[in-house]
């Protein structure tokens, strides 16, 4: 589905050049749940952007689906997103005084394709929001909130799916939730290429795409053996932490 090859984004700020992907090659094959973990900074998200062709590279090759947006205009990069990837996103971006139905209307406004309202109220049913589709946003919780950015992002059927931080605002339990979502959407045969911090969310993936100072520094299938391992390692680190702050030193870096 997705091919990029030797892919640079550098910004300029001030005197200073900021690399932040320095020669990234990755490969997304149909019906995959990729994850792509990083600190704050690793370029992760600059990745799914320009995977996502809401940005562009400084230099690189990007496919999808055999052809080359890299060298798409902006009208064309746009009928490549609207009509095949849905985005959901941290703060979930959503029109505060606008019902939840309405919210997930959005994406049909730029697009040929016109399904209406029932194909709104199938994807709130299919996040499990149908009897809250009439409320707005300040009326639901943040995990209702994210629900209905992911209906949102569904509505017109997309192939792929990204997901930038979609856990990050919300408690361990919603989070929960929320990636049982992502996991039904991906049985159901959409491609699903999520970006995070936390690593007991990125090993929930298949496959973990890992990032630093926007270079790709590990890419791995993740099986549950693997999974248990890290997250086993994720629990230990943290524990570390706890005891060194209970008895009063300085808290320790954990690596991601």
């Amino acid at each position: 589905m997705i091919r990029a090859e030797k892919l640079r984004k550098t910004y300029r700020m001030g005197e200073a050049v900021v690399h932040a992907l320095d020669g990234v090659d990755v490969t997304v094959e149909r019906g995959e749940f990729v994850s792509i973990v990083g600190a704050s900074g690793s370029g992760k998200s600059t990745l799914m952007h320009i995977l996502g062709c809401l940005d562009r590279p400084t230099s690189g090759t990007l496919e999808f689906e055999g052809h080359v947006v890299s060298a798409m205009n902006d009208k064309q990069l746009a009928r490549v997103r609207n009509q095949n990837i849905g985005f959901v996103f941290q703060t979930f971006n959503l029109i505060n005084r606008t019902s939840a139905l309405d919210n997930v209307l959005v994406p049909q406004m730029y697009t040929r394709r016109a399904y209406g309202r029932d194909s709104a109220r199938r994807a709130l049913e299919r996040v499990g929001l149908a009897g809250r589709a009439n409320h707005t946003p300040s009326e639901m919780s943040g995990g209702e909130c994210q629900r209905v950015a992911i209906a949102r992002a569904i509505v017109n059927s997309p192939q792929l799916l990204l997901a930038d931080e979609p856990t990050g605002n919300l408690d361990s339990k919603t989070g929960e939730q929320i990636m049982g979502i992502f996991h039904e959407l991906h049985a159901e045969g959409i491609t699903v290429v999520l970006v995070t911090h936390e690593m007991d969310v990125a090993v929930q993936a298949d496959r973990m795409i890992q990032m630093r100072d926007g270079r790709i520094v590990e890419d791995t299938a993740v099986d549950r053996a693997r999974r248990q391992e890290i997250l086993h390692l994720t629990q230990d680190a943290y524990e570390r932490m706890f005891r060194s702050k209970r008895a009063g030193y300085a808290e320790p870096r954990v690596a991601p």
